[in-house]
């Protein structure tokens, strides 16, 4: 396995209301509404694969679950930022799909079919709790940390969980997600459904 780390922020949006059943029972729950579509978007603040650098750069992971996660036949796909170039593109495809080990590598006997790789740009935002990405045509979404009682500045938290992106995540409600992708569609602005964000640290394993 080649030499990589990576560390950076993340969230998402899912489809089932919050809080998701899938966290909550290490994805043993029937999704909310019968299957389940989400989106999880990672910001690259320093990395590298080997000698190839990918500081700045982000991309998404989006998919649809059946049914129970854990019962696996996920349909995913991948969107990199436009800015990277073949080879970081290559990196981060190989990271994100678990083919360099780590965190994604524990969920690649989920996957059922893998719908591809799409260039794309990808402009992230975060302020204060929100957090939101455009991917033009593609990907809109955004969510709001919920406000603890005891710091109202910070959200709360669920922690210990089997995430990829963190054992630790803010629970969040999401606010906007509308995704068009690898034939995947979804359109929410309910402002029930889940939301999570968290820092991630990836490291091959």
């Amino acid at each position: 396995m080649p030499a990589w780390e990576m560390t950076g922020e993340y969230f998402e949006t899912c489809s089932c209301d919050y809080v998701c059943p899938c966290i909550l029972t290490n994805m043993a729950a029937p999704p909310t509404h019968g299957d389940c579509n989400f989106a999880m978007v990672f910001q690259i603040d320093r990395g590298a694969l080997d000698s190839v650098k990918l500081d700045g750069l982000s991309f998404a992971v989006v998919g649809n679950t059946p049914d129970v996660m854990g019962k696996g036949n996920w349909s995913v796909g991948l969107i990199v930022d436009d800015r990277a170039s073949t080879e970081q593109q290559q990196a981060i495809t190989s990271i994100a799909s678990g083919q360099v080990g780590g965190p994604m590598a524990v969920l690649s006997g989920l996957i059922g079919k893998f719908l591809g790789v799409e260039a794309r740009p990808i402009r992230v935002q975060k302020n204060g709790m929100t957090r939101s990405v455009s991917i033009p045509q593609t990907l809109e979404q955004s969510c709001e940390g919920v406000a603890s009682l005891i710091d109202p500045n910070q959200p709360m938290y669920v922690d210990n969980t089997a995430h990829p992106a963190n054992a630790r995540l803010a629970l969040a409600h999401a606010k906007e997600s509308r995704m068009h992708a690898f034939g995947l569609n979804w359109d929410d602005t309910s402002g029930k459904n889940n939301g999570h964000f968290a820092p991630f640290h990836w490291k091959a394993s």
